[in-house]
């Protein structure tokens, strides 16, 4: 059991999570006011002393499972062994599989059609059971696990989940069910897709856990853990993300804003001073014999400044600014005005419609209907698209605006025009720019970043919502 519980406590802190030493003997002292033969108590109880953030929760889960889906949880790991039929058993010649062997028992004596109609029903009645029953024999038929081969899993869910069709069950589901109970309104309709939905999303799960479970028998949680490792929500590059990934960061971007206007407003509540306030403090003075030994300082009344955004929309930077324009649309009201613009070869306003549309997904739909951005080719020119700002706003920057220039600056060997941030950080109060690649390959091929990070007050590697948070933070 200690054993387990280090690995665990050791992949966590690989993935990023914050786990103290002080951290690591709670969550040792926690187990002994549980039955440790109760799995979800011990992942309850683990879990609440190692998982801080809730978007953490499903990592720890997954690492969770890896490192107690094989044992017996009375202290004593389960070595595994290679039974006489040639399936993977653990010390007590069980399959490591579950009941029924590496399938389903009877279940196994089932064609692929009639196990079909089995998940139907199973999903129909959410039949937990019977669900875990038909994910091993899923993952027996369709998966095609070939032993020591040091893979995640993912082509091995992949292929399972093909063979399972998950839109098609779906489509059969809401059908008998429209069928049995007839006309129904449009939300009771909405409300039965998303039941049926979440019940396949929950069988997936089951697959991907048993996929896990045998790679573990296999090469050990170690090993797995390794090819599983997945970085934290806010450490996933926006440019590398996967459509499953673009989601779970939509939703953490929303509450973080709110977390970041309350510690920006807070901020400059509390500024601790103002200015020197001359006449008091020389006033005050006459009662120490004109030696001012306490200044008085003015209440402190911080304005509001202005924020103008220029997000780079080309292909390869788009999803990073899509949830940089969302970030900073939700801390408008931290800012007396918050102007967005969107460019590729030229520049286009976007401010009414993020102030018009419910969602981010609206926003870009728009904007690419629009073809907002684009001048002439639709290949980036960061020289031309500054240009025409500058000629078109230029004017309009003041000394409490802050420009947020949000892009890789690869101009496709095109003229940068460096000159026009020039000017920008002369009229504006601050000029920043914040790149989604890494640092280590800015000025590389047809980046040219260096000849603008000279007119800056700040050029930061942007990669995910973690730095993008912290520059935020820095921001207020």
């Amino acid at each position: 059991m200690i054993t387990a519980v280090e690995g665990l406590i050791s992949e966590l802190r690989k993935i990023g999570f914050p786990i103290s030493v002080s951290e690591n003997i709670d969550a040792v002292e926690a187990l002994r006011f549980v039955d440790l033969g109760d799995r979800e108590a011990v992942k309850t109880v683990l879990g609440s002393v190692l998982v801080k953030d809730y978007e953490h929760q499903s990592a720890y889960e997954a690492v969770f499972e890896i490192f107690f889906g094989l044992r017996r949880l009375q202290g004593v790991e389960a070595p595994t062994g290679q039974g006489a039929d040639g399936e993977q058993r653990d010390g007590d010649g069980a399959s490591v599989f579950g009941a029924g062997g590496a399938g389903g028992g009877v279940v196994d004596e089932v064609d692929d059609a009639g196990i079909r109609e089995l998940l139907i029903q199973a999903l129909r009645r959410d039949e937990r059971l019977l669900l875990q029953t038909l994910a091993r024999v899923y993952v027996t038929r369709h998966a095609g696990i070939q032993p020591g081969r040091a893979v995640a899993g993912t082509y091995y869910l992949s292929r399972t989940m093909r063979a399972v069709g998950p839109e098609r069950v779906l489509t059969r589901l809401v059908e008998d069910a429209t069928d049995e109970m007839g006309a129904m309104s449009v939300l009771d309709h909405r409300l039965l897709v998303e039941d049926y939905d979440w019940r396949i999303k929950g069988f997936r799960q089951e697959v991907e856990a048993e996929i896990r479970r045998r790679l573990v028998a296999d090469r050990g949680a170690d090993a797995v853990a390794k090819t599983l490792r997945r970085p934290l929500p806010e450490d996933v590059d926006f440019i590398t993300a996967s459509a499953e990934q673009v989601t779970a960061l939509r939703e953490i971007v929303a509450p973080m804003a709110r977390k970041l206007a309350a510690k920006l407003a807070h901020k400059r509540r509390h500024k601790s001073r103002g200015a020197l306030d001359f006449r008091r403090t020389v006033r005050k003075s006459m009662s120490s014999g004109g030696v001012p030994i306490d200044m008085v300082f003015r209440r402190p009344r911080p304005s509001k400044p202005e924020l103008m955004i220029l997000a780079d929309i080309s292909g390869s930077v788009s999803a990073f600014a899509a949830f940089t324009l969302q970030l900073a649309y939700a801390l408008r009201s931290e800012f007396s005005r918050v102007r967005s613009f969107v460019f590729v070869d030229g520049i286009d306003e976007v401010t009414d419609i993020l102030q018009s549309a419910d969602n981010i997904v609206d926003v870009t739909r728009q904007i690419n209907a629009e073809a907002l951005g684009v001048w002439l080719d639709g290949r980036s020119d960061y020289g031309h698209a500054l240009d025409t700002f500058w000629e078109q706003h230029g004017l309009e920057l003041k000394s409490r605006t802050t420009v947020l220039v949000l892009g890789d600056a690869r101009t496709n060997y095109r003229s940068p025009r460096a000159a026009v941030i020039k000017q920008m950080s002369h009229r504006a109060g601050h000029v920043f720019w914040l790149n989604p690649e890494p640092e280590s390959i800015w000025n590389s091929g047809d980046s040219v970043i260096a000849a603008y990070a000279k007119y800056c007050d700040g050029v930061y590697e942007c990669r995910n919502v973690r730095q993008l948070r912290a520059f935020i933070e820095r921001l207020g």
